[in-house]
């Protein structure tokens, strides 16, 4: 990444975090389904006014950046000071104005939170999110309560930590011995610190508890949607129905546009249905001659692409099958293996199942075939 940047931000992921338990380091841990560094840097990437990210690593988790793209990847040091120190050498190429410092381990940081600190770095030199107390503060000895410590003007500090980005690169330059933070290292270089609002949920993940917090928080920001699909097709003369995209021997052939996947377009219909998308028909009309007998595979992976492009995951796929015959059941595996396959998801996240109407109904009657189809896509 070489064009000019006026705010970056530094996500700083070189620990260890062995607090945290686990037989790798807190940061590369699951959360639900991604780990902190995705979490953090996704926050960071989909914030307007973030024009470039570093990400500092420990020397041996170089190798796990490889599939990043548009991230300056650089390794850490011995401790926090030398690794944020690191980091924005790698920065300082892009010349930026401003710099968000954060700790991979606060992966549930808010946009309004970066928001807020970009916003006061107008009129101060840093900026850092920061929760006053409101419990009582005891000292111990023992496990007794030795003194109660007042609380007034005392804030709990919370990451990213913002800084105008040529006199913090300075101040860890010139840096020396431990600090708790970037703000340690700012106010002793004599640079003044905005407090900003911060937030219960910007939690650091520091001990095995913390991450069940941090997954029920993450799971409110997950975009999940449902979709319903249903299909009907009438029987004409042939010799099998396509189902699935499985070819089954049948007395009759289902009637249709296209080759009459009454299956595949109901969870065709679900996928667009959870995307706000319309309908098979509105995407490839029964009118329009190039699809005349078509595969409805091409419709499905229509869909499947259209969600990945606007960031969903498919999660599930359930397609309940109605008719009196033929009989589904010794199809369902290869029907849901070959559904599995256009979809790009696990066989177990694809449900395939028929029932009858009990002889009553156009389906009852055995006229034709009806599919109902719900489907699940989830965007973090």
């Amino acid at each position: 990444m070489t064009k000019p940047s006026q705010t970056i931000a530094v996500i700083v992921a070189a620990g260890r975090g062995v607090r945290a338990g686990g037989s790798i380091a807190k940061q590369w841990r699951d959360l639900t389904g991604r780990n902190a560094v995705a979490w953090s840097l996704q926050a960071f990437q989909d914030h307007a006014d973030i024009d470039a990210i570093v990400l500092v690593l420990h020397p041996h988790d170089l190798a796990l950046a490889a599939g990043y793209s548009d991230i300056i990847v650089t390794k850490g040091g011995a401790d926090r000071a030398a690794s944020v120190l690191f980091g924005l050498q790698a920065a300082a190429a892009l010349s930026p104005a401003k710099v968000l410092i954060h700790d991979v381990a606060r992966p549930c940081v808010s946009a309004q939170t970066i928001s807020n600190v970009i916003a006061a770095l107008d009129d101060h030199q840093g900026a850092a999110p920061g929760l006053a107390l409101s419990d009582a503060l005891w000292q111990g000895t023992d496990g007794l309560v030795a003194d109660i410590k007042p609380r007034d003007d005392l804030f709990r500090a919370q990451t990213p930590q913002g800084f105008h980005f040529a006199k913090i690169l300075a101040a860890h330059q010139t840096y020396q011995g431990p600090a708790a933070d970037d703000v340690a290292v700012a106010r002793a270089a004599g640079m003044t610190v905005a407090i900003v609002p911060g937030d219960e949920d910007n939690l650091k993940i520091t001990t095995p508890g913390d991450f069940a917090r941090a997954d029920r928080i993450l799971r409110g920001h997950m975009d999940i949607r449902t979709g319903n699909g249903f299909d009907v097709h009438a029987f004409e003369a042939g010799d099998h129905v396509t189902l699935c995209g499985i070819e089954i021997g049948h007395e009759f052939a289902l009637k249709g546009h296209s080759d009459a996947d009454v299956a595949m377009h109901a969870v065709t219909d679900a996928i667009y249905g959870a995307l706000a998308e319309g309908d098979i028909g509105q995407w490839f009309p029964p009118s329009d001659p190039r699809w005349k007998g078509a595969a409805s595979e091409v419709f499905l992976r229509h869909a499947v692409t259209l969600a990945r492009d606007k960031g969903f995951t498919i999660t599930h796929a359930d397609c309940t099958i109605i008719c009196e015959h033929p009989k589904i059941g010794p199809h369902a595996r290869q029907m849901r293996e070959n559904m599995a396959r256009i979809m790009e998801i696990d066989i177990e996240r694809v449900s395939i199942k028929a029932t009858t109407s009990e002889q009553l109904g156009f389906t009852g009657r055995g006229e034709g075939i009806a599919a109902s189809a719900t489907a699940t896509l989830v965007k973090s």
